[in-house]
C-alpha cells in the first residue's frame, strides 16, 4: 500500500543490510513513483469534469492513482524495474517469477501475481501454519523439492518444472498468499476456491487478462494445511480436469508441460509458459539446484 510508510521504513533497512536481495523492491518503488508521475502528468492534459470535480473528488482520485502505481510495479509495470534489475543487479528476476501478475483458477473457470498485491481476508482457521521465510531461492527449492519429486512422478513430468511454476506464482515462495492471522496459505499454484470448494479460503487482489487487457480483480484463493496439501491439490486438479490432460506424461519435455498448462486455460497471462520456461532455463534456478546437490 502506498500509504504503509512502515514498509517504506522495513525496506530501508533491508537495502542496508541486504542492497542485492532488496534491489527488486526498491527498482519497484521507483517504477512507482515514475508511473505516478505519468498519472499526474495523464490527468493534467485532461480537461476534466466541471460538472462532477471537486476539491474531494480530486483527493480521492490521486489516492487512487497512488495505490494504482504501486500496484502496476508490484505487476510488472513498463518494465523499467526490471531494466534496473538488469543493470544493477545482473540476471532478471522478472524471468524467475519475482512479481508475477498471474495467479489461476480451480475447475472449470479460468484463473490466474501478482503478484501482486496481497492484502488478504481469509476464513478463520482454528490454528494457521506460520507462514515459512524463504530469504533466498535456494530456500524455497529445499522446501518443495520433495514434493515436487512426487508430484511429478504422478503427472509424468520432471520435478523442475513443477518448482519452475511455484516459484513463478510465489515469487519464489516470498509472495504467497497469507491469512489475516499472518499464517501461511500455503497456495503455491494460485489455485481458486471455486464455488464447490469446502476447504480454507483466502481472499486478495489479483490481475487477470480479459481480451488482453490486464485488469485487476479480488478473488477468493484455497488456502491448505501445509505445502505437501497444495501439491497434493495441484495433482489432482490437472488429473481431474480434461483441459490439462496433454500434459500430463510430458516427461523431461518441460516445454510442452507449460504449454499445454497455456493451452488448458490454467492462466489467463498470454505469457505464463514462457515465463515457466524462462524460470527453467534461468541461472537463479540452475544454482539454486547445485547449491543443494540437485
Amino acid at each position: 500500500m502506498y500509504t504503509d510508510f512502515s514498509g517504506i521504513d522495513r525496506l530501508r533497512l533491508d537495502a542496508r543490510r541486504d542492497p542485492d536481495g532488496s534491489l527488486r523492491e526498491v527498482a519497484e518503488q521507483f517504477e512507482a513513483i515514475f508511473l505516478k508521475m505519468v498519472l499526474k502528468s495523464m490527468r493534467e492534459a485532461s480537461f476534466g469534469d466541471s460538472l462532477f470535480d471537486s476539491d474531494q473528488s480530486k483527493f480521492y482520485r490521486e489516492m487512487f492513482d497512488d495505490q494504482l502505481a504501486m500496484n502496476m510495479a508490484d505487476g510488472g509495470g513498463l518494465g523499467l524495474a526490471e531494466a534496473m534489475v538488469r543493470q544493477l543487479g545482473g540476471a532478471s528476476e522478472r524471468a524467475a517469477g519475482i512479481g508475477s501478475p498471474e495467479r489461476h483458477p480451480a475447475g472449470m473457470a479460468p484463473r490466474v501475481p501478482q503478484p501482486s498485491a496481497r492484502a488478504a481476508a481469509a476464513t478463520p482457521a482454528a490454528e494457521s501454519p506460520p507462514a515459512a521465510s524463504f530469504d533466498q531461492p535456494k530456500d524455497f527449492v529445499a522446501a518443495v523439492w520433495d514434493y515436487a519429486q512426487e508430484a511429478a512422478a504422478a503427472l509424468g513430468t520432471v520435478p523442475q518444472v513443477l518448482v519452475a511454476q511455484a516459484a513463478l506464482e510465489t515469487g519464489w515462495g516470498r509472495h504467497i498468499l497469507q491469512r489475516p492471522d499472518g499464517g501461511s496459505s500455503n497456495n503455491l499454484f494460485g489455485i481458486k476456491a471455486s464455488a464447490g470448494w469446502s476447504g480454507e479460503r483466502v481472499a486478495a487482489p489479483t490481475l487477470e487478462f480479459r481480451a488482453g487487457v490486464m485488469e485487476q480483480e479480488r478473488a477468493s484463493f484455497r488456502a491448505y494445511g501445509s505445502l505437501a496439501e497444495s501439491f497434493a491439490d495441484y495433482v489432482a486438479l490437472l488429473k481431474s480436469s480434461p483441459r490439462y490432460r496433454p500434459a500430463l506424461g510430458s516427461g523431461a519435455d518441460a516445454e510442452r508441460f507449460a504449454g499445454a498448462l497455456q493451452r488448458g486455460g490454467y492462466a489467463t497471462d498470454p505469457g505464463y509458459a514462457d515465463k515457466i520456461r524462462g524460470i527453467l532455463g534461468s541461472d537463479i534456478l540452475r544454482d539454486a539446484l547445485r547449491a543443494l546437490n540437485l
